[in-house]
């Protein structure tokens, strides 16, 4: 697992889809509704742990990009 694709495909499976039209809500929503599936017991720790780190690493970057622009937006004002 090594992409917020492969962490949704994984949801999918249990009927979970998340889509709210910004990439970094997409990630905070499949985050909490990975919790919600592995305390259902429907995968085990290492799943989790593995599509957390995946989730996480999405975030930063995410934000990071963000800020990223907003640095550009600001110096070619």
């Amino acid at each position: 697992m090594r992409t917020l694709y492969d962490v949704q495909q994984l949801l999918k499976q249990f009927g979970v889809y998340v889509h709210l039209g910004k990439r970094l809500w997409d990630i905070e929503l499949t985050s909490i509704e990975l919790r919600h599936v592995y305390d259902a017991g429907l995968i085990d720790g290492k799943v989790y742990r593995d599509a957390k780190m995946v989730l996480v690493r999405e975030h930063r970057l995410e934000k990071n990009e963000a800020f990223n622009h907003n640095l550009l937006e600001e110096k070619f004002k």
